[in-house]
């Protein structure tokens, strides 16, 4: 990944959990926590031990591994880190969340969750995946456009993201013309959590294709306010909203993912759709790449960064109320200037 101005650092920081905080309640492989691929069982239903707090893991890059770095609270300075699994699991309440399974040198195995796990709920194990050796722990959680997408300037102007630079003042939806204070980049492998969503044309009131990494999500606004939601305002992740007709996974090939950082967690226009910018908090920075997990440090003291206000919005609540609800529907955005 790189960015305007950046600076080098010895390592980067991410969230893991013991591999035995999350075990089989029901299945083959019962009262066992989560183990190695060639062990788990595919239908296994799994819980998360709420009670087991995350540890920090640091992680450095020396001879072409990836290893453990300094301040790390798991294993030891310089062990080397082995991922050894990626596992797909389903939640009770329709949500998908990925997992990697890394194991250290004594054998000792971690988990690091790709998306946010519940002690409320139960996972049930869907898919097994060869791990991403090739791919830093700081790009598993990207927040990005894909290389082509128009944003919308203060000026009423539409350009290509990967035009804009730190200073430029972006059109957010509530604090009018803001500079862009970051603009990073990174090229994945577009395979598994990496494949970008395609929301095609029209389908929110895009103007054009947008396509968005799995994880970032749009701003939906609902004009009839649902019983079930506290607010009419829907904070919906990009890989939600697929029904593989109008919004799909694109496997194949690489993709340039660009993201945006603000003084403040903002919603921007990407082709005239209302989505986030990267929210800069101990959570989300400390999985970038080390060069630029420094340099946003630097620039963004107190890592301090709110989620924008609205209701996160699941799976099980989009299958419920219907896409057709949320599709095509029609956006006040400002005209395209190309």
């Amino acid at each position: 990944m790189n960015a305007q101005n950046t600076s080098s650092a010895p390592g980067h920081a991410c969230q893991v959990l013991p591999a035995d905080a999350i075990y089989v309640i029901n299945g083959v492989n019962i009262g066992d926590g989560l183990t190695g691929p060639e062990d788990v069982c595919a239908g296994d239903i799994y819980a998360l031990d709420a009670s087991q707090a995350p540890l920090r893991l640091v992680v450095t890059l020396a001879d072409g591994l990836q290893r453990v770095g300094q301040g790390s609270a798991v294993g030891g300075l310089g062990d080397a880190l082995l991922f050894e699994a990626r596992y797909t699991m389903m939640s009770t309440d329709g949500d998908q969340v990925d997992l990697v399974l890394i194991s250290l040198p004594d054998g000792a195995r971690f988990v690091l969750p790709l998306s946010p796990m519940s002690g409320l709920n139960d996972y049930s194990l869907l898919k097994i995946d060869d791990a991403p050796q090739d791919t830093g722990l700081a790009d598993l959680l990207c927040v990005s456009f894909a290389r082509g997408t128009m944003i919308t300037l203060a000026s009423g102007q539409q350009r290509a993201i990967e035009t804009l630079k730190v200073g430029d003042k972006v059109l957010t939806r509530d604090h009018g013309g803001q500079s862009i204070r970051w603009i990073g980049s990174t090229t994945l492998r577009a395979v598994g959590a990496f494949a970008p969503v395609v929301i095609t044309a029209g389908t929110l009131g895009n103007s054009s294709d947008l396509i968005v990494s799995q994880h970032h999500r749009m701003f939906l606004y609902q004009r009839q306010r649902n019983a079930n939601l506290p607010t009419s305002e829907l904070l919906v992740q990009a890989k939600h909203l697929v029904d593989n007709k109008s919004v799909f996974i694109q496997e194949g090939g690489v993709v340039d993912f660009f993201s945006i950082v603000f003084d403040h967690h903002e919603i921007i226009y990407a082709e005239g759709v209302p989505a986030e910018s990267l929210m800069v908090n101990d959570a989300t920075v400390n999985r970038l790449p080390a060069e630029l997990s420094e340099d946003v440090k630097a620039r963004f003291p107190g890592l301090s960064q709110n989620q924008h206000f609205g209701t996160e919005a699941g799976r099980q609540f989009l299958d419920a109320i219907g896409p057709q609800t949320l599709f095509k529907t029609p956006r006040s955005a400002p005209a395209r200037q190309r």
